[in-house]
């Protein structure tokens, strides 16, 4: 049940910050183009978005942050198991774990030190330029995220433990998306 909300809550604080942060810039560029047009000039001129670009790269950071623990999750997060994939079950089951907990430990540490670091910028009154929010605030994603990233490779290690499959993304699937029979490719054959 708890599990269900986190990955509900990690998923919509993608989505949500994905749309805004894609909206914001979206009116930014119309706000940067229409200015130039001779009627909309006085409407548009006392509209200030400044601040627009400062706050769409603090989004798509957040975004970053946790679409990676969402990425590991998932399986959709970047691998590389060519040599994995060739040795044999003993084996490579002590290496996927290995992998999964180095990925655990690394997280670890960087979310430490992130939090760390955040502590340290809580002692201060610094704000970012434009929007002037604490500056402690923006980097609060490093540990969040870390962190959940961590327990993510940590749920993916126990998975493993006990069933022997790692979480992989079907390429062919799209969610929310039903097709009842395969479709038939440009260069298939059908006989």
């Amino acid at each position: 049940m708890l599990l269900r909300i986190l990955d509900r809550l990690e998923e919509t604080l993608i989505a949500t910050l994905m749309a805004a942060a894609t909206l914001i810039i979206f009116v930014a560029v119309c706000h940067r183009y229409l200015i130039g047009v001779p009627f909309l000039y006085p409407i548009l001129f006392p509209i200030n978005l400044s601040w627009a670009q400062e706050l769409c790269i603090y989004m798509f950071v957040w975004v970053a942050k946790f679409g990676a623990a969402y990425g590991v999750r998932t399986g959709i997060h970047v691998g590389v198991d060519v040599v994995v994939n060739q040795l044999r079950s003993p084996w490579r089951n002590v290496v996927v774990l290995f992998g999964l907990f180095c990925g655990a430990f690394f997280t670890a540490v960087i979310g430490t030190m992130g939090a760390k670091f955040v502590y340290g910028l809580m002692q201060t009154d610094q704000v970012s330029p434009d929007l002037e929010i604490p500056s402690w605030f923006v980097y609060l994603c490093i540990p969040l995220g870390s962190y959940l990233m961590c327990f993510r490779f940590l749920q993916v290690a126990w998975a493993y433990f006990r069933t022997g499959e790692l979480p992989h993304h079907d390429h062919a699937r799209v969610e929310g998306v039903e097709v009842d029979a395969p479709a038939i490719g440009a260069g298939e054959v059908t006989r």
